[in-house]
C-alpha cells in the first residue's frame, strides 16, 4: 500500500496508471528485455520522484504504477520514463533495433489516468458537494439561487 509523501510544506498522495505501447506494436519484450527495463525504472526512481509501485510488461506495451508528487507534472513523468528506457534498452539490448527502425522503442502516444486509493470519482464528488452544509450555507445557497 502506497503511503503519503511528506514534504516541507505539503503532503500528497498521487497515483497514476500509465501504458505505453511499443513502437509499431513490435514484440520486443522478452524476459531479459523486460528485466532491464524493470532496473532502469529503479535507476528512475533514485534519481526522480516518481516511484513506480509496479511495472507489467506484456509482449508488446507496458503497464507502470507510479507514485510521484505534485511538482513533476504528468506529462513530465511520461516524457522522463519513455526517453530513458528507450534509451537504455537500445544501448543494453541492440538486437531490439533490428524490430524498431527510425531510433524510438515507444510510439508517442501513451495511457495515462490516476488512481484514487481512499474513494472513486462519484464519493469524492459526493464528499465535495457535502461541504459547508450547515445552516449558513443553506441561507446563502438559497438567497444566491433567487438572484437567477
Amino acid at each position: 500500500m502506497s503511503e503519503h509523501i511528506h514534504k516541507s510544506h505539503n503532503k500528497s498522495l498521487l497515483l497514476y496508471h500509465l501504458v505505453c505501447p511499443i513502437r509499431y506494436r513490435r514484440k520486443v519484450l522478452s524476459e531479459e528485455v523486460s528485466e532491464t527495463l524493470r532496473e532502469v525504472c529503479l535507476e528512475i526512481s533514485h534519481r526522480y520522484e516518481a516511484h513506480f509501485l509496479e511495472i507489467g510488461c506484456d509482449e508488446d506495451h507496458v503497464h507502470f504504477l507510479i507514485q510521484s508528487v505534485p511538482m513533476l507534472s504528468p506529462q513530465k513523468i511520461v516524457n522522463t520514463i519513455k526517453s530513458i528506457t528507450g534509451r537504455e534498452i537500445f544501448r543494453l539490448h541492440p538486437e531490439v533495433k533490428r524490430f524498431l527502425w527510425g531510433g524510438k522503442f515507444w510510439t508517442s502516444g501513451y495511457y495515462i489516468n490516476t488512481v484514487g486509493q481512499y474513494a472513486n470519482e462519484e464519493v469524492i464528488k459526493k464528499y465535495v458537494q457535502g461541504q459547508g452544509k450547515g445552516q449558513e450555507y443553506q441561507k446563502i445557497h438559497k438567497s444566491q439561487l433567487k438572484l437567477f
